[in-house]
């Protein structure tokens, strides 16, 4: 329970208070945080505003500025351009898994499953995840990993999980 309530702070420091009155989308959401500007920026060129925006329920691990900022400089602005749009839906859809998974429900699943949970994205590649020092983690198709850094963030469709790197389908 105690790491529930540390995890719920850090997301309301990380989100703002306002954030958990569950009333908004994982769109609306993630549009009133600075943290995320680059992926509402992508998911606006992505034409994906109405589908995450819709009843869902989605779970959505959602890369940071910082996790965008990472990839090869000229990687975002080339995947904003209107011809990488089927390139962008591809990696913003591999981040989004249908039903809504909290984090307990996570790790349940890693814990049940011998530390390894592969999961169905709604792009349709797999993700797998695990723990590391009692961190959830994402191991994409490529082999590259990502860190949980902020769970369970509430949305009126679903549950925000914040990740520090951006996973890639095959």
């Amino acid at each position: 329970m105690k790491m529930i309530k540390t995890i719920t702070a850090s997301a309301m420091l990380l989100f703002g208070a306002a954030s958990f009155a569950q009333s908004e989308t994982i769109v609306g959401v993630a549009a009133g945080n600075d943290n995320f500007s680059t992926l509402v920026a992508a998911v606006k060129a992505a034409d994906l505003v109405g589908t995450l925006s819709s009843d869902g329920p989605f779970t959505v691990f959602a890369p940071t500025n910082d996790a965008f900022s990472a990839l090869p400089a000229g990687t975002v602005d080339g995947l904003l351009k209107p011809e990488g749009k089927d390139a962008l839906t591809g990696i913003l859809t591999y981040h989004v898994v249908s039903g809504k998974y909290e984090a307990a429900a996570v790790i349940e699943a890693i814990n049940g499953n011998n530390g390894a949970f592969p999961v169905t994205t709604v792009q349709g590649g797999e993700i797998t995840l695990s723990l590391k020092d009692g961190k959830v983690m994402l191991e994409d198709e490529k082999g590259n990993m990502s860190t949980v850094i902020m769970a369970d963030v509430a949305a009126s469709n679903g549950v925000i999980h914040a990740i520090d790197a951006v996973v890639m389908p095959e």
